[in-house]
């Protein structure tokens, strides 16, 4: 969807005549989510393809190591999919901005409802072992005071593991748990075909009609994979989705959902908006600018409000976080979900916050930068 989306933009930038006068070029790789491939894709498109700019990938992992490599080179990178902490706080770089949420943001949205839906009650977490899993664990626990690790328990599985036999162990262990102290709430901090199998998993060992599953961050293809069946009822949260611009009347983000529909037969997913966005805002921020030097564009961009396929977003220029709306979802009944012309129709909008009381403050995004060993700022330009 990020591919779709991006030869969306590109399309319309370059019909109304480029940026600065210029017609822009896609250049792809494959990181296959491993951050060793994506700095070497990374380094051969900056040097030896002259991109001006980076964006895209689907795993935190890949973000950090390419936002590293950006910083060094001084070319913008552009996270698109990455919902780590880490992205634009521990290991953020001024060269880098995340147009997408975070995991703090998430956990933040999802934590307010659950808090009045399940307070008091038992979560057991599974939790992807890499950078994203503990990253956003450690948000959800924050913000639906299960921080107590004795009490809501949790097992970490692999990132992508070869051998699905690790999912098999959690959910046992998950499950006998639910036997034993009958937790509420089981919390699955996987990702993309990790949950999809996961969830899968959790289905068929009747976890589903014992806990109420919810998925910190979600997307459409995730849910897809899954199926309609399996995923009734779970609870995610996400930064946007197809349906957001009809039922808050954004126009342009209504337009992108149409004209994505008629070029690909199907809806755009978050990320796929994000692509789009990033693409649309690097154009506004060097036509601000008056250049392309990395610099300026950088200056650009730090506090400057935007309006797209939503309301306002602010690329917040403590971090490069984009600070905006938060939407907590639950997957709708297999019944819906089939009604609709193209059987996508998977989320139900039930919550939504303000970005600005997602975001870290700003104390609390230094606090985990000294916790890091990191300086309490950007780097200088």
């Amino acid at each position: 969807d990020q591919l779709r989306a991006s030869e969306l933009a590109v399309k319309e930038i370059n019909d109304s005549g480029g940026i600065m006068g210029k017609k822009i070029k896609l250049h792809i790789t494959d990181s296959i989510s491993k951050p060793p491939v994506s700095v070497k894709n990374v380094t051969d498109l900056i040097d030896n393809k002259n991109c001006e700019m980076i964006f895209g990938g689907s795993s935190s992992g890949v973000a950090v190591a390419v936002g590293k490599v950006c910083q060094a080179k001084k070319k913008l990178f552009f996270g698109t999919l990455t919902y780590s902490n880490a992205t634009t706080g521990s290991k953020g770089h001024r060269q880098t901005f995340r147009e997408c949420y975070n995991a703090w943001m998430g956990a933040k949205a999802m934590g307010a409802y659950l808090k009045s839906n399940y307070k008091g009650k038992k979560y057991f977490y599974i939790i992807a072992d890499y950078t994203w899993g503990w990253s956003t664990s450690a948000s959800v626990r924050k913000f639906t005071d299960t921080e107590d690790e004795a009490m809501h328990k949790g097992v970490k599985v692999p990132f992508n593991p070869k051998n699905r036999a690790d999912f098999t162990n959690a959910l046992k262990k998950a499950l006998n748990y639910a036997k034993l102290k009958k937790p509420d709430v089981l919390v699955v901090v996987l990702f993309g075909k990790d949950m999809v199998d996961g969830v899968k998993m959790a289905t068929r060992m009747g976890l589903k009609s014992k806990m109420q599953l919810i998925v910190p961050n979600i997307t459409l293809g995730m849910a897809e994979g899954a199926g309609a069946k399996v995923m009734e009822g779970v609870i995610g949260a996400l930064p946007w989705c197809w349906n957001v611009p009809a039922k808050y009347g954004f126009t342009r983000g209504q337009a992108f959902v149409d004209k994505f529909v008629a070029a690909y037969n199907r809806y755009p997913s978050t990320s796929g908006a994000s692509a789009y966005t990033i693409l649309h805002e690097y154009k506004s921020a060097v036509e601000r600018a008056g250049s392309f030097d990395s610099k300026k564009v950088v200056m650009a961009l730090e506090n400057h409000d935007y309006t797209l396929l939503k309301d306002k977003q602010t690329w917040r220029a403590l971090d490069h976080q984009s600070m905006q709306s938060v939407y907590v979802v639950k997957c709708k009944p297999a019944a819906e979900v089939n009604k609709d012309k193209l059987k996508l129709d998977y989320f139900e909008i039930i919550s939504r916050l303000d970005g600005d009381k997602a975001v870290r403050t700003e104390a609390e995004w230094k606090a985990a930068r000294k916790k890091a060993g990191v300086p309490e700022k950007l780097e200088e330009l």
